[in-house]
């Protein structure tokens, strides 16, 4: 693999220079101390990721007012006692979209942010506590215990929820794999994921940019 400053540099050749690039790159979503953020913002970005996977996210995002009031402002803990009444009233509910197994989904990953508090104090607690160079392992990890949350649908919950994390995406995999990282243009299986980590955790120690920005001058440098 080519070290960060000759990918920066391919991304630069580009996009009009170096400096444009890192602007580009900029996560306006990360955040320093994910502790402070409520379970009930973690709990809205999880829902969001969920319903917009396989789905347009403008119509989701021009709804979320919508999901807002009818999953009671994202309480975890409200939610996460939902009953066979408070489902059908969200399959009728015309300011959400009615997908059955998406509103299951969204009642079960309040009962599992619950639980994570319980065992963590807050949700932002247990993300703070998970070793940076593992994003693998906290992929896993949700795609297990929660509902709904694999693959890049997780990647992107992390990324909006203002976890420093790598997404995997068409030209970051194009970009890994033109580096010698991946030998298929995606990362889907465990040791695939684990050498996205090692890749990252190496951009990362050159650079010392977050791993959210790093993946993003990565897609760059394809084009």
């Amino acid at each position: 693999m080519r070290n960060f400053s000759e990918i920066l540099a391919l991304a630069a050749q580009h996009h009009g220079g170096e400096e444009l690039v890192l602007d580009k790159a900029a996560n306006e979503h990360l955040t320093a101390d994910l502790t402070a953020i409520a379970d009930s913002h973690y709990f809205s970005e999880m829902t969001k990721a969920v319903f917009s996977a396989g789905f347009n996210w403008t119509v989701i995002r021009n709804k979320w007012p919508g999901f807002e009031a009818a999953f009671d402002g994202f309480d975890p803990h409200r939610v996460a006692f939902y009953s066979d009444e408070d489902m059908d009233r969200l399959l009728s509910d015309p300011g959400i979209v009615r997908n059955g197994q998406k509103i299951k989904a969204t009642i079960d990953n309040a009962r599992f942010i619950v639980e994570t508090i319980k065992q963590y104090g807050s949700f932002g607690a247990f993300l703070a506590q998970w070793p940076a160079d593992d994003q693998a392992g906290l992929l896993a990890y949700l795609g297990k215990h929660g509902a709904r949350l694999g693959g890049a649908t997780a990647q992107y919950f992390l990324r909006f929820s203002g976890y420093d994390g790598w997404i995997t995406s068409k030209d970051v995999c194009a970009a890994l794999m033109r580096e010698g990282v991946l030998d298929k243009p995606s990362a889907t299986s465990k040791t695939a994921l684990k050498k996205v980590d090692a890749a990252f955790a190496d951009l990362a120690e050159q650079s010392g940019l977050p791993r959210s920005v790093i993946s993003r001058i990565l897609a760059l440098s394809i084009g």
